[in-house]
């Protein structure tokens, strides 16, 4: 399976935010979106980077308070892994697993368009699992 099926079951919309926002801002809207991570871009469609919940907390702990102060840029991940929708799923579950990753924005010719995360990939596999399940317990049982 394609990372394009991902897509086309849970949409493409993608939460960003410009490297600008600060990260109080981000943090209201990673709450309002209901997500884990946002794309920082600067303008909606080319990724500038990523910043999660857990790069937050992580510089909250160090820094203290005065980090939701700061504009995204400085704390976002610059190095994005980002896959395509012709990828399969099961090479991104290695990759994300490889590279202790949750979300991986899709880009198609440098252009963002969508995202998915590791919840999203392990659910499309159970998904296809509990196919499979049903398909064998159905041969079995019927001999078809």
């Amino acid at each position: 399976m394609r990372i394009n099926s991902i897509l086309n079951d849970k949409g493409d919309d993608v939460a960003t935010v410009s490297p600008e926002t600060t990260v109080a801002e981000a943090l209201t809207s990673l709450a309002d979106h209901g997500v884990g991570a946002l794309v920082v871009s600067g303008d909606g469609s080319t990724v500038a980077g990523i910043i999660s919940e857990r790069d937050i907390v992580r510089a909250l702990a160090v820094q203290g308070a005065d980090t939701l102060d700061h504009p995204v840029r400085r704390l976002m991940t610059e190095t994005v892994i980002t896959c395509t929708r012709q990828d399969t799923v099961d090479s991104q579950m290695a990759n994300m697993t490889e590279q202790r990753v949750r979300h991986v924005p899709v880009v198609e010719d440098e252009v963002l368009t969508g995202i998915i995360s590791i919840g999203d990939v392990v659910k499309h596999r159970v998904g296809e699992l509990e196919s499979e399940t049903r398909h064998l317990k159905d041969y079995i049982t019927t001999g078809r």
